[in-house]
């Protein structure tokens, strides 16, 4: 499916927490400032850091469309502060420990304009980083979709797990946001991102690129350290959206996903095609625009 009207690059809208990360601070403002995005709203909010953030900070200042350094109640109080200095089409956060990879906005921008249809978008190609800033590995994800969100293939404890929706890779419209709320829910500690994922499945399918937007750095301090607080956190929300949509899992889709079957590359394709996930992709084409997909994996 190809978009005939292509409406101009929309202003992207970014914000990044931080709290005493000066040692990554510096890579992730300036995986964002060199893109040299034309209509970026770049926010950064520090919570009162006591090491050289503040400093860091301060030397890209006259770039950033607004910025503070302040307690604040947390992570995800201090996002919703600062998109509450923002106004763009296009939102997104990057954790201060992340990087945005080359390309990553122009790439979410086109997107975003061709294919108004497209209200959330993440990226198919995660990668990982080490403290000191080496890529270590690129794990794919066969799809993103709202039945197999229901049925928990993005957190571990499924029948599969596809990935983890990636937080530094994911962009969305202002339009869905604010159906879904207007705000992060800032009483949860870990899992408010997956909190936001189940609010806008609530509204629209999340659409993948094999575009590889983040890199999702790894480090012994970081909050996703705290595995069992972040999954009884995503747990609960999973089983409140669940009830709210009323979903019931596919026994038949069930059953193939625990058995080999589905993974013998004879009957795989036709499994899929017959009982898989439905999921959408938005991928280049040979003319170096971008093509929308509609497929289903299991």
């Amino acid at each position: 499916m190809n978009s005939t009207t292509v409406a101009p690059l929309p202003t992207i809208s970014l914000v990044t927490p931080s709290f005493n990360q000066a040692q990554f601070l510096s890579a992730t403002l300036e995986s964002v400032l060199t893109q040299n995005y034309p209509f970026l709203e770049y926010v950064v909010v520090d919570g009162g850091s006591t090491d050289r953030s503040r400093e860091l900070i301060t030397a890209w200042a006259a770039r950033l469309a607004w910025w503070c350094s302040e307690p604040d109640g947390g992570m995800y109080a201090a996002l919703n502060k600062g998109f509450a200095h923002t106004h763009g089409e296009i939102m997104g956060w990057l954790n201060s420990d992340d990087l945005l990879l080359p390309g990553a906005l122009r790439a979410v921008g086109e997107i975003f304009a061709r294919f108004p249809e497209v209200q959330w978008l993440s990226s198919l190609a995660l990668s990982t980083w080490t403290p000191t800033g080496s890529c270590v590995g690129v794990s794919i994800v066969e799809g993103f979709s709202r039945t197999a969100f229901f049925d928990g293939g993005y957190l571990p404890g499924g029948a599969r797990l596809y990935a983890w929706i990636p937080q530094e890779s994911t962009f969305w419209r202002r339009s869905l946001w604010g159906k879904s709320g207007g705000q992060i829910d800032a009483s949860l500690k870990f899992a408010g991102d997956f909190a936001l994922w189940a609010r806008f499945y609530q509204h629209a399918d999340l659409v993948g690129t094999p575009t590889p937007l983040g890199g999702f750095r790894t480090h012994p301090a970081q909050k996703s350290r705290a595995m069992d607080a972040y999954l009884a956190e995503a747990r609960a929300v999973l089983a409140a959206a669940r009830a709210h949509a009323a979903h019931r899992t596919n026994a038949t889709r069930a059953l193939l996903l625990r058995s080999r079957i589905a993974a013998m590359p004879g009957l795989r394709g036709a499994c899929a095609r017959c009982f898989g996930y439905p999921a959408r992709r938005v991928v280049a084409d040979a003319s170096y625009g971008w093509r929308l997909e509609n497929y289903h994996f299991l």
